[in-house]
């Protein structure tokens, strides 16, 4: 696992839990921030893992 899986899935569990809290207390402006941090961190996370696949395909090649 390397940095950015780790930290995409922390922005992700970070928007999700921000977007819930907007949705609680009925604030559009915190659902949208808190989906843009969920969209953000998906994006880091599926890059981190697209790094580590071109690591292990490099590896098994050599």
């Amino acid at each position: 696992m390397n940095s950015d899986q780790i930290k995409g899935s922390v922005k992700d569990v970070a928007g999700k839990a921000q977007r819930k809290l907007g949705e609680a207390i009925g604030s559009t402006d915190q659902q949208v921030k808190g989906a843009a941090t969920q969209v953000e961190g998906k994006v880091q996370k599926a890059a981190g893992n697209a790094r580590e696949a071109l690591k292990d395909a490099n590896l098994r090649k050599s």
